[in-house]
């Protein structure tokens, strides 16, 4: 499951960790957007539930310099041994300039670069000298984890899918419908032993289909339209079914962006239905090659904010047993 979940403190999140590992779920991640930063939830999941696994969906590569990214991910893995997976990856020119006040140049290259040094750092070596997009002068980690944790790439088309293949133990995949997920495995090629696929699955499990669409619709805007985000979509074969947004938003017409979303594209990327059907759905991400499912859990007009003995009751219902994460 993705958390901190949305409505609940982070200090409340003890008894909310307690329930997903009680409801069967494997595993935590932590995403780093402009909520809770991607660290501090597993901490806490890490003190209060040694039976979760702990993972980053993602640790942007440029919000951090790559000395304190080692540190962090050194620190974590310290106190969850063999349980902390590190995921990295570009993020967006909206999260790492406008927010964070760092260049977003090169992307493809930071990322790999980071990478790179994070995969010695982790190892305890020492890291003196010149990656493509940055410099790091006798960096080694004071105290480095016992069990480096697995590092996983953020990955959307061929070129960072592949790096993923190459260099990493893992990948993640974002903003895809399960029927993608072939296209998207296809470009990884032969992977080395116990490498993943850990896909986020955007999950709003009620049957008020014109409210899951509406909400829907208004994600989709805004993430569909950042320009990686886009080119992923059109390499998928969404040129046609999205064109209208994308034309609409380019002239600054938001509401008709949200007209011009097709029914059909927000049930492929959000899906909505009793908790039930929404575990089925997800099971054709399992069937489609995805490893780990990790679920984003949205509002829903049934459980209100804050409402966490119905939170905890809903999370139980949509609880795929083995190898599934909330």
């Amino acid at each position: 499951m993705t958390v901190p979940l949305g409505g609940v403190p982070l200090a409340d999140h003890a008894a909310v960790y307690a329930a997903l590992a009680d409801a069967g779920y494997t595993d935590v991640w932590s995403s780093e957007v402009n909520g809770s930063d991607a660290f501090t939830p597993l901490a806490l999941a890490a003190a209060w539930q040694p039976r979760l696994r702990l993972g980053t969906a993602i640790t942007p590569a440029f919000t951090r310099g790559p000395g304190l990214l080692a540190m962090s991910a050194a620190a974590l893995a310290d106190v969850a041994p063999g349980r902390f997976a590190l995921g990295i990856g570009a993020s967006s020119p909206v999260v790492v300039s406008d927010w964070n006040a760092v260049e977003f140049t090169d992307p493809f290259r930071r990322t790999r670069d980071v990478l790179r040094f994070l995969r010695a750092a982790l190892r305890g070596e020492t890291v003196d000298g010149d990656f493509d997009t940055f410099s790091v002068r006798r960096f080694t980690l004071e105290r480095p984890p016992v069990v480096p944790p697995p590092l996983l790439l953020a990955a959307l088309r061929p070129g960072m899918l592949r790096l993923a293949a190459a260099e990493a133990d893992g990948v993640i995949l974002n903003w895809l419908a399960a029927t993608d997920v072939p296209r998207a495995v296809a470009e990884l090629g032969q992977r080395r032993p116990q490498f993943e696929v850990v896909a986020r699955i955007f999950v709003c499990p009620t049957e008020d289909a014109g409210y899951a669409r509406t909400l829907g619709r208004r994600m989709i805007t805004s993430y569909l339209t950042v320009p990686a985000y886009a080119e992923f979509h059109r390499w998928l074969g969404r040129q046609e079914a999205l064109s209208g947004m994308w034309r609409a938003w380019a002239a600054g017409d938001r509401r008709g962006a949200l007209a011009a979303v097709p029914d059909e594209v927000v049930d492929e990327l959000i899906l909505h239905g009793s908790p039930e059907q929404c575990r089925a759905q997800v099971r054709r991400y399992v069937e489609a090659g995805v490893d780990v499912p990790v679920l984003a859990l949205l509002p829903t007009p049934e459980v209100a904010a804050g409402d966490a003995a119905a939170l905890a009751t809903l999370v139980a219902r949509l609880g795929l047993g083995p190898k599934v994460t909330v």
